[in-house]
């Protein structure tokens, strides 16, 4: 006979720190609706709905035909794949790495955010998060029980952080400083001046900087990395990504590269908890970090056609926004008479039938703003912008 009081299960206490992710939910709501006949037109998420070039889907195709490529892999990735990645960063960036040590491919860069996290921080550390920022920086840091420090951007310093402000927070117990640009989501550009000081602030106070850097091939005539700056391997450490620049966003193909140690003591963390990744999907990588130039000018004219109509989009809407923004989103400020960021997307996804992201999820400096992903066709723009 079963027990009538049986002992209740409880979660640990760090499921109880985060909610489930915002497109998480978000996408099933938008999924009922679909369901239901109401034709959602998606505006928000930023995955690319492009295919990679014919190519990378040929050289996974034949690779995944070869029966040896089907064993286990490296936990540091094949070595073509970090000798393609250095080739890359030495192309576009103007930096030299030593593909045997200062290299480490990821599952994704939001995977690399959890382990560079485990990586060093114990529980009580501080950690600088960007007020607005991605989610994940913040609920990666509560998972860990770290102490979150929210460092403001605002639109009156350029999105960018305010130096004085942060030298007064208490940094002797700060250990990790995340950053992104070209910013998501305001699309703020990167410039060396900025990543300059960046470098200098997290050398001065022994906090290590970790620099997420996926968008820097969209809209942007000039990709720059954190490892231009002198110096900046000794505290720094960079992601990047394949999902965005490359339509490999399923894929799950990313690096992230600094000094020997840290990327050693990623390595710690990281084999601990996966197994590698697909060898034909790491080939097929390959191929596509050795795109040439004309990839990413055929790939921007799209985005920037895409961006024309997001732009109109925006200005029915009654939102501002600044034209020199770069990355994969249109990020702009609602009227005055809207109440909030959430409820203007809501209204917009129950009334017009155009789902787009609500600024307020990165943080409250976003909550008078709202996102719109370049991730649709023209078309759909389009009839997205008929709608509204």
């Amino acid at each position: 006979m079963l027990n009538s009081n049986p002992k209740p299960i409880v979660p640990a206490e760090r499921v109880n720190s985060v909610k489930e992710y915002y497109f998480s939910t978000k996408l099933k709501e938008v999924a009922k609706l679909n369901a239901e006949g109401k034709d959602i037109i998606s505006l928000g998420i930023g995955g690319p709905d492009r295919m990679p070039d014919s190519s990378v889907i040929e050289t996974l195709a034949t690779e995944a035909s070869t029966p040896s490529n089907h064993s286990y892999q490296p936990y540091v990735g094949i070595p073509q794949l970090r000798e393609a990645f250095a080739n890359w960063y030495k192309t576009w960036y103007d930096v030299t790495l030593n593909q045997a040590t200062e290299i480490q491919p990821l599952i994704g860069s939001k995977e690399g955010i959890l382990h560079v996290s485990m990586a060093f921080l114990n529980k009580g550390d501080g950690v600088l998060v960007p007020n607005p920022g991605y989610p994940t920086y913040t609920s990666v840091s509560k998972l860990l029980e770290a102490e979150i420090f929210s460092y403001d951007l605002k639109p009156e310093n350029g999105w960018m952080p305010d130096f004085d402000e942060l030298e007064k927070l208490p940094l002797d117990k700060i250990k990790l400083m995340w950053i992104n640009y070209p910013h998501m989501p305001t699309g703020t550009p990167a410039s060396l001046e900025l990543l300059k000081k960046i470098v200098d602030f997290g050398r001065r106070h022994g906090i290590v900087i970790a620099h997420d850097n996926p968008y820097s091939f969209i809209l942007n005539p000039q990709p720059l990395s954190i490892f231009q700056i002198e110096g900046a391997k000794d505290i720094a450490i960079e992601m990047n990504s394949l999902s965005k620049s490359h339509n490999m966003a399923g894929w799950r193909i990313a690096m992230l590269a600094s000094n020997p140690t840290f990327v050693n003591w990623v390595l710690k963390v990281k084999s601990n908890i996966d197994s590698g990744q697909f060898k034909p999907m790491m080939l097929a990588a390959v191929k596509a970090l050795e795109l040439p130039k004309e990839w990413y000018t055929e790939l921007n004219k799209v985005y920037a056609s895409r961006r024309k109509i997001a732009e109109k989009i925006m200005t029915k809407l009654g939102c501002t926004f600044d034209p020199t923004q770069q990355g994969l989103f249109l990020w702009g400020r609602i009227p005055d008479s809207e109440e909030s960021s959430e409820a203007m997307a809501d209204r917009i996804l129950y009334n017009n039938r155009v789902f787009i992201t609500p600024g307020f999820i990165f943080g409250s400096n976003g909550d008078r703003y709202i996102r719109i992903s370049l991730c649709a066709t023209e078309e759909k723009l389009n009839e997205a912008l008929d709608r509204i």
